[in-house]
């Protein structure tokens, strides 16, 4: 129905910056809002930032003032500044809208960020 796919992702310093990518393809007029997730060494997944077709934003306290969520037609990105070693993760990318009538949600198959010295 929805697939996507990532890009974007590396090593970096502490300090440094990333830009994700994620392009979805398919029944993309029924995603109402996309984000991001990630998944550290030994946790569980959690949200990063979502944005809605208005283009409404929410953020994790954790990276509030340092990434920032776009939107652009069927691409969304993630803008990371300053990261530092707690933001080593898997980042996935996801889609959540609905066709006819049911609910559904897409994952991408993950990006690693690795943020170290």
């Amino acid at each position: 129905q929805v697939q996507l796919v990532e890009s974007g992702g590396g090593l970096v310093q502490p300090g440094g910056s990333l830009r994700l990518s994620c392009a979805a393809s398919g029944i993309i007029f029924s995603i109402n809002t996309m984000g991001w997730y990630r998944q550290g060494p030994g946790n569980q997944r959690e949200a990063v930032a979502t944005i809605s077709t208005s283009g409404s934003t929410n953020y994790a306290d954790s990276v509030k003032g340092r990434f920032t969520i776009s939107r652009d037609k069927n691409t969304v990105y993630l803008q990371m500044n300053s990261l530092n070693p707690e933001d080593t993760a898997v980042y996935y990318c996801n889609a959540r809208g609905v066709i006819a009538g049911t609910s559904f949600g897409s994952w991408g198959q993950g990006t690693q960020v690795t943020v170290s010295s």
